[in-house]
């Protein structure tokens, strides 16, 4: 696709000239996310000369006559006075001047949403607390969407309250018709990212060729965990000419992030903050990556370099909470997630991080109810998923925790953690064999954690499959000392242990003095590691006489 339509990227003056103007119309009509994201793209190309600058567009008859009337209410919108913009703009009859009435009141209606949501975790279910002005504005831009009458900013504001109904079939026509009829306008990219479920549902639909398309698609499949895709998109964003985009640097680390690549994630945030020091938004993934390789002192430095900018952002509550979860203080953790929560109740980190502070907190059922508000704002979200898988797992319900776990599975086919914990459910439900493909599949696709092997091996023996189980522990064994890692004495004296039992059963006596020698030498941590040395050194494998059976007889 990048191939075919890479000329569109030829002309990058042309460009600059239409992120300048729809940065220009979206600024008056309020949509402040769509200004900083075209914004941001325009930063990052060459200036332009002034007499390339595009001027201002010519006001119709229309515009003219609403011009004062769209100044005042304008003014009151940007001070959050929606109610009283919409009330001086109720007889206008341009395009703008309509959009922002409609625009106010619902706007009006979110914020008294809002404020009746008063707590981010209490009893109140969906559709409980609703945007009361949301049926009204449906009827009217409906009539005026038969009329053909909605421009590409009106289209995009009915699909946003389609959503918010519930009514998502029609909230994806809608969308699709406002990329059409306003093709730079990235809120209706972004809505409509929101309602794909899948590949096949995003090759369904009919887009514009544009651009703004290539950026889509990149986001597109970062959130459908189709990484290698999101990179290879987003490189050639890069060499197209917008290199310098912070806006996408943030999304490669993001992509980063979510297949682990926790190097180079952290790599890319930390030029990012050089970059824009002041930057709050992707913070808090940021500091999820600290988390996980407990950089303390990291993240304590970006907690208070953030309260210093703002800390009443979501991102800023999130990234305070990880820190004092890292402190294992689970109860202030908690706290600041629910901050980030009253700031926005559809923050998706906040409601999955919540969870596992609960969990952490051995409530149970607060952590469900925190997981089942992250699917409710995306049902992609592989984490809430698991997060729900365990805590059934911790319930002893296991027919609970393999659904959630399939579902998690289905979101991350190639995640190892994944297949272990469904490999897991099946052992509990006596499914055994369902079980063996689980793990074997969990090492298949590079297990994470190192335990897929161990758990396989540990079946068969309970199966009394002897031949398998110790070809599992041999594998095991040999990845462990060709890689060179220290994982737990334990385990690996465990599969010592096992191979020369199993060597000695079958009277292959050297192969069982050996393991036995090296398990006696791994439960030393001293003499295990020189142990290894000397082998490395000698450019041995502790197992090179070792009989080696066919993959295929470990299923």
């Amino acid at each position: 696709m990048a191939a075919t339509r890479s000329s569109e990227f030829g002309d990058l003056v042309q460009i600059k000239k239409q992120l300048i103007s729809i940065t220009a119309q979206c600024k008056e009509r309020g949509l402040v996310h769509s200004v900083k994201w075209a914004s941001e793209l325009a930063f990052s190309l060459d200036p332009l000369p002034l007499n390339e600058i595009p001027p201002a567009p010519e006001l119709t008859e229309e515009d003219a006559r609403d011009l004062d009337a769209l100044c005042l209410a304008k003014s009151y919108f940007d001070l959050k006075e929606y109610d009283r913009a919409a009330y001086f703009l109720r007889g206008c009859r341009s395009q703008k001047a309509y959009f922002l009435y409609m625009y106010s009141r619902y706007l009006s209606g979110e914020k008294k949403k809002d404020d009746e949501t008063v707590d981010s975790l209490g009893p109140l279910e969906k559709g409980q607390v609703r945007n009361e002005a949301l049926r009204e504005l449906r009827v009217e831009l409906s009539k005026k969407h038969s009329a053909g009458e909605l421009d590409g900013f009106a289209l995009y504001l009915y699909g946003v309250v389609l959503r918010k109904l519930d009514l998502l079939k029609e909230a994806v026509e809608i969308f699709v018709a406002a990329t059409h009829a306003l093709p730079l306008h990235w809120g209706s990219w972004l809505e409509l990212c929101n309602l794909i479920t899948n590949i096949e549902m995003l090759k369904s639909l009919s887009l514009p060729e544009c651009w703004v398309r290539d950026f889509f698609m990149a986001h597109m499949f970062t959130e459908l965990q189709m990484i290698k895709e999101a990179l290879q998109k987003y490189q050639s964003l890069m060499e197209a000419g917008f290199a310098k985009s912070t806006y996408i640097i943030s999304q490669i680390a993001v992509a980063y992030h979510n297949i682990r690549d926790i190097d180079q994630a952290l790599y890319l945030f930390n030029e990012l903050r050089e970059q824009d020091p002041f930057r709050i938004e992707n913070m808090d993934t940021f500091s999820n990556l600290l988390y996980v390789r407990s950089m303390k002192p990291e993240l304590s430095y970006l907690a208070h370099n953030l309260v210093e900018i703002d800390k009443y952002r979501v991102e800023t509550c999130c990234v305070i909470g990880n820190y004092y979860s890292l402190r294992s203080q689970h109860e202030k953790a908690a706290l600041y997630f629910q901050r980030a929560l009253k700031l926005n109740p559809r923050c998706l980190g906040a409601w999955t991080l919540m969870g596992h502070e609960y969990m952490e907190m051995k409530n149970t059922s607060a952590a469900i109810q925190a997981y089942r508000h992250a699917i409710e704002v995306n049902k992609r979200d592989y984490r809430a998923w698991y997060g729900l898988g365990q805590t059934y797992e911790i319930l002893k319900m296991p027919f609970y925790s393999l659904y959630y776990y399939r579902k998690a599975h289905q979101l991350r086919p190639n995640d190892s953690r994944m297949l272990v914990a469904l490999g897991e459910c099946y052992e509990k439900l006596s499914q055994q064999v369902e079980a063996k493909k689980c793990y074997w599949r969990a090492y298949s696709v590079g297990d994470v954690e190192r335990m897929a092997l161990l758990k396989l091996a540990k079946l068969h023996e309970q199966l009394n499959e002897f031949d398998d189980a110790a070809q599992c522990y041999i594998i095991y064994i040999q990845d462990i000392f060709s890689c060179g890692e220290q994982l737990e004495h334990a385990e690996v004296s465990t599969a010592l242990r096992y191979l020369g039992q199993y060597y000695f059963k079958n009277k292959l006596y050297d192969e069982a003095s050996l393991c036995a020698q090296r398990c006696c030498d791994y439960n030393d941590v001293s003499s295990s590691s020189a142990a290894h040395s000397q082998l490395r050194d000698a450019n041995l494998s502790p197992f090179g006489k070792m009989l080696i059976l066919s993959p295929k007889q470990v299923m």
